[in-house]
């Protein structure tokens, strides 16, 4: 089994296609698989930690207003297709698998022009532009959710919903287990709050106030990630306000914890009672994967307002709580977490309901699509 992954930019496009391609070798033993990005993307840094090989086209996102970038990005557009037939017809895949990000559509298009079998996996509850421009040339369209079907024309046949390839230790993990090993009790209440690996502004503002103004019920625990970005102005203000250094990544005081950037994720996540968070895609999926009561709060910086889409559609389902941006503020947010801690009916249905958007059989699902194609 020969395997072309591709899927560039952010982590919750790439870490579903190494996701995909680690199950594929524990399926096909012998299975050889290499990938296809660009030199732009955090795919550079990650996918050869995996042991893949990988190559490069030149692409760039086509933006909605005629500039000279705009122009320059619709030739990629084309040549990069002859780019990645180059490298398609020097590796010969057997299918080539697509997760989103610009780099996927010259890559599944060259693929499916030579008859290759193709599939695209959409993570967003609104699917990409990459994902709509295939939808017409790949063989199939994996989706996470259901709800992205309506916004396909696409023929049925063609729409799987898979659900969204995460780590398994997240539907394994005990929260007692974790409790144990990180030395919180198990009756305390736990908060988990961050904003992802650079930070987010607004969100650091806000968490910053709630722990400041020391908003929070007493006796919960309460660990908030700041990010690289906005480490040093935590650091500045915190160490004034009494907290101590732990260690180079972490600052405590009480049963506040505040950190640089967390290493054991799934291990806190265990732990936690509530998590406050963006709402990508993966992070969305990890969420639902753990059983987690969560309050979304979507970056409104990201094409086509998604993280917003994302979040409504577990809020409509009364699986987790969605706080806009522009309507945050610190007292909303700690009302908004004192409502769940207190409320432990409420607390459960938002886990129970938010459990339905993972489905532990993701990769399976995806491997048996593998298998259809290839067996043609």
């Amino acid at each position: 089994m020969r395997v072309l992954l591709s899927g560039g930019g952010t982590g919750g496009h790439i870490n579903p296609a190494l996701a995909i391609g680690g199950k594929i070798k524990e399926v096909y033993k012998d299975a050889v698989i290499e990938y296809v990005g660009t030199k732009k993307g955090l795919e550079t840094k990650l996918v050869p930690k995996e042991g893949y090989k990988i190559h490069y086209v030149k692409v760039e996102g086509l933006k909605r207003k005629l500039t000279l970038e705009n122009i320059i990005a619709a030739y990629h557009a084309v040549t990069s297709v002859f780019e990645a037939k180059k490298i398609i017809k020097n590796f010969k895949p057997d299918i080539v698998i697509g997760t989103g990000g610009y780099v996927c559509w010259p890559v599944l298009k060259a693929a499916a022009d030579m008859h290759i079998p193709t599939f695209v996996h959409e993570s967003n509850a609104i699917p990409g532009v990459s994902t709509k421009m295939l939808s017409k040339y790949v063989d199939k369209i994996l989706l996470n959710f259901k709800e992205s079907e309506k916004y396909l024309e696409s023929e049925k046949e063609k729409l799987v919903v898979v659900g969204n390839p995460v780590k398994q230790e997240m539907f394994t993990l005990s929260s007692k287990k974790c409790r144990e090993k990180l030395g919180i009790s198990q009756n305390e209440k736990v908060v988990l709050s961050y904003g992802g690996s650079l930070g987010a502004k607004v969100v650091n503002e806000t968490v910053f106030e709630i722990i400041s103004g020391s908003m929070l019920p007493d006796g919960v625990r309460h660990i908030h990630a700041t990010g690289n970005g906005y480490w040093d102005k935590a650091k500045e203000k915190f160490l004034s306000e009494g907290f101590s250094m732990a260690d180079d990544n972490t600052m405590v005081k009480g049963k506040t914890e505040i950190k640089r950037y967390i290493y054991n994720m799934p291990e806190l996540m265990a732990c936690a009672d509530i998590v406050i968070c963006r709402a990508g895609a993966m992070t969305v999926s990890e969420i639902a994967a753990m059983g987690k009561a969560a309050v979304f709060i979507p970056s409104p910086n990201v094409t086509d307002n998604h993280q917003y889409k994302n979040a409504k559609v577990l809020k409509d389902a009364k699986a987790a709580e969605l706080i806009e941006e522009k309507n945050l503020s610190s007292e909303i947010l700690s009302d908004t977490i004192q409502k769940i801690l207190s409320d432990e009916v409420l607390s459960a249905k938002m886990k129970d309901n938010v459990k339905v958007f993972a489905d532990p059989l993701c990769l399976d699902k995806i491997v048996n699509v593998v298998k259809e194609l290839t067996s043609k």
